[in-house]
């Protein structure tokens, strides 16, 4: 692997148990047949790179971040993060990621600056100064100020959901993992969001994989977009040669979009 390559998976490929219903029961059990997450995959990222990965529910995507973050183990291949090792190097490769997950983790009884303290010390990031950098990432991303030392359950899904990204850039990751972070977000809120990380992106070269739902952040935030459907990678480009995302998702699947994430897989 080359130096300039941040993320590399070769044939990475992951599954889970399928759960149905027993007849005329009322719960549920795991039967033999298992659900195919990832096929082999094979996906290169260039360091200081935004790679958009789009796709209807149950396509892959949220099993390819948490992978890359050592939250669950490939079934097959491997995969590496700057030359990391995800299952035999995991630690090292958690230092240099942050993830931003649709559904953020809090401890809600305490306030945003004690959560954002707690993440960042996780990371070994104290000391003189850390205050000062928690208010000015909150007011990057539209937060008043009186709003860091209330509980957080007093705070909107959004207003949760930007501490969760303000969470992540505190760490100055050097990989990036958003899945689906603008998600139950207000136009103005999503836009600072994008805002911010396109800032990222020239301020501090942070490589940044994207996962989303919106086709149109895609074409406004990433310079490379891979469109997958049930665990396979249907195309692989750049916004501009792709074309319109949403067709080109029709195209090549038969479906819509809209159509797609409506399809129970389990």
């Amino acid at each position: 692997m080359t130096s300039q390559s941040a993320v590399e998976l070769h044939r990475v490929g992951k599954g889970f148990p399928r759960s149905r219903r027993v007849a005329g029961a009322r719960w549920w059990r795991r039967s033999h047949q298992e659900l195919t997450a990832l096929h082999p995959l094979d996906l290169r990222l260039e360091a200081g790179s935004t790679l958009g990965v789009i796709g209807p529910n149950g396509s892959g995507k949220s099993t390819l971040v948490r992978i890359l973050a050592t939250l669950i183990l490939p079934d097959s291949g491997w995969a590496r993060v700057f030359g990391h090792d995800v299952v035999h190097d995991a630690l090292a490769v958690r230092r240099h990621v942050n993830r931003v997950s649709v559904e953020a983790s809090f401890l809600k009884e305490l306030s945003p600056w004690e959560n954002l303290v707690f993440g960042a010390r996780l990371y070994g990031e104290d000391g003189a100064g850390l205050r000062s950098r928690v208010e000015q990432v909150l007011d990057r991303l539209g937060l008043p100020r009186d709003s860091v030392d209330r509980p957080l359950r007093h705070l909107s899904r959004g207003q949760q959901q930007k501490i969760a990204i303000a969470r992540s850039l505190l760490t100055t990751p050097a990989l990036l993992l958003m899945d689906e972070p603008t998600t139950g977000l207000d136009p103005r809120s999503k836009r600072e969001v994008q805002v911010l990380v396109q800032e990222l992106r020239r301020d501090r070269a942070i490589t940044t994989l994207l996962c989303t739902h919106d086709l149109e952040e895609a074409e406004i935030l990433c310079d490379r977009v891979v469109l997958m459907d049930q665990g396979r990678v249907l195309a692989d480009g750049t916004p501009e040669r792709l074309g319109s995302l949403q067709d080109l998702f029709f195209r090549v699947s038969g479906r819509a979009l809209s159509e797609a994430d409506q399809e129970d897989i389990a």
